[in-house]
């Protein structure tokens, strides 16, 4: 029943046995409170309440549904803090959470990050996708990923999601939720988050886009982020983050929004150098220094073994990865060219040399 015009408060009689599985009612006008009475629905696996008028608390007891997977409570009028859970075995099958425009408050909840089980664990033993729903009907919900809202038609079930985002959330990040391995997507922009990003976060091997934008976080950008090779997309815009920007793979795909609002940070893509390093903002004027990522000195050590074969998988690996960011890519053609020219010239001399040392003899 979702995307309706659906007004008035949701229904009290949810029943002792019922075998209600999914319930979606986003994008209407309910109002009123969630009703307790949901905690009766054991079946159920899916609830999307969100973009509705909803008040109250975080429902607490919609913990204790022992098959929930989704809970999307977002864009409703729901505040106060989410408070500490007595209970261990709550929320253990819990996929994706989306609590996101609302007005909760206080700390983020680490006893519920704590409960996340299914979220930390990362099935090596799937060979096939599944999805959540059967073969007659299948649920889809609508998710916010790389600075995008997505629809999920079919929701996979190892794609993990926590938006707690535009909310008022204070205090530290949890190191304990480096713990959810299997996360991929991580949003927690748009509150009031003071601490440094937890070390921990590079053990999320796992997240695909990670967003901690418009907060008030202090430190550097953890080293370890660098090790995420499924990272496609990352926010630390508007914070007051200081220090080097890491340097890997990914973090060479990643434009200047992704610092910006961030004034002590230094390093690419952003225009102040750090130490040693001077990569300019335009495209020319490029120093002969090498280069410090690990992903750089393999291709060129590439590319040089060949002008001809070496320059043309050099050239193919650089466009795949980064045929969406092309001033990196012109820097890299501009600076691989002045390398080979300097090799060449290299190589030239030390024949002359060779041939007057024949000469000679």
């Amino acid at each position: 029943m979702r995307h309706n015009n659906l007004s008035g408060n949701l229904p009290r009689a949810f029943s002792n046995g019922s075998s209600l599985r999914s319930l979606n009612l986003h994008g209407n006008k309910l109002e009123g409170k969630i009703p307790r009475s949901l905690a009766n629905c054991k079946e159920l696996e899916v609830l999307d309440l969100g973009d509705n008028h909803l008040i109250g608390t975080f429902p607490m007891w919609l913990g204790t549904l022992p098959k929930l997977q989704v809970l999307i409570l977002r864009s409703n009028k729901l505040h106060g803090s989410i408070g500490t859970l007595r209970n261990e075995n709550m929320f253990l099958k819990l996929l994706i959470i989306d609590l996101s425009y609302n007005a909760f408050s206080g700390n983020l909840p680490k006893s519920l990050f704590q409960c996340l089980k299914a979220m930390g664990i990362v099935d090596q033993t799937m060979k096939a996708p599944t999805y959540l729903g059967n073969d007659y009907y299948r649920d889809s919900v609508t998710v916010a990923t790389k600075g995008l809202e997505l629809e999920l038609v079919k929701i996979l079930t190892v794609y993990t999601t926590i938006d707690l985002s535009s909310n008022i959330f204070e205090g530290r990040i949890p190191s304990i939720m480096g713990e959810l391995i299997a996360l991929r997507v991580l949003n927690l922009s748009h509150n009031e988050l003071k601490s440094d990003i937890p070390l921990s976060f590079g053990n999320l091997s796992e997240v695909e886009s990670l967003d901690l934008s418009y907060n008030h976080l202090t430190g550097e950008i953890p080293q370890q982020l660098a090790s995420l090779t499924f990272l496609a997309f990352l926010n630390l815009s508007h914070n007051h983050l200081r220090g080097c920007i890491p340097q890997g793979p990914q973090f060479a795909t990643f434009e200047n929004y992704s610092y910006e609002g961030n004034d002590g940070l230094c390093g690419f893509p952003v225009s102040k150098g750090c130490g040693n390093d001077h990569v300019s903002e335009t495209v020319f004027g490029l120093d002969d220094q090498e280069s410090d990522s690990e992903f750089l000195n393999d291709f060129w050590k590439s590319a040089l073994m060949g002008y001809g074969s070496g320059l043309c998988i050099g050239l193919s690996i650089i466009y795949m990865v980064s045929n969406r960011n092309p001033i990196w890519l012109a820097r890299i053609l501009l600076k691989l060219d002045h390398k080979i020219i300097t090799r060449r010239k290299k190589m030239q001399r030390l024949l002359r040399n060779n041939r007057r040392r024949n000469n000679r003899l």
